[in-house]
């Protein structure tokens, strides 16, 4: 799974969601791009769930760029925990995902096989998604 290898702070903040990406949001390196619509935190293990459904179904016929990293850590807290005690531990890493966000890209292989493995991919996402070149 991916995470950063080491952090300045631990733990972070929830942050806000709202507004458009900025950054990353149009394709460079391949062809066509598994565009985001929505917000979302999209965890390490979609991330890696999804890199494979694309690189199964292109049977290496293209090459695949990952454009999300997750580096903000998520705590949770035992259910039946009492109140108090501080913030809880890191259970598992998120990429924060804002609309127009470019997350997969794919170069090298037909428009077709790529359209259906995006549609794979999108499957193990928790954001609606579209594909743009």
């Amino acid at each position: 799974m991916l995470k950063p290898r080491r952090r300045k702070y631990i733990k972070d903040f929830r942050g806000r969601r709202k507004g458009l990406a900025v950054r990353g949001s149009e394709v460079v390196f391949g062809d066509f791009g598994l565009k985001s619509l929505g917000v979302s935190w999209v965890t390490a293990n979609q991330i890696e769930a999804a890199r494979r459904a694309i690189t199964h179904h292109l049977k290496r016929g293209g090459r695949v760029w990952i454009r999300i990293f997750p580096d903000k850590p998520i705590t949770g807290r035992a259910a039946g925990k009492r109140m108090g005690g501080g913030k809880g531990d890191i259970v598992n890493h998120v990429a924060v995902v804002k609309p127009g966000k470019i997350m997969f890209e794919v170069g090298g292989a037909s428009e077709e096989l790529i359209k259906e493995a995006f549609a794979k991919a999108s499957a193990k996402l928790p954001v609606k998604t579209k594909m743009v070149s």
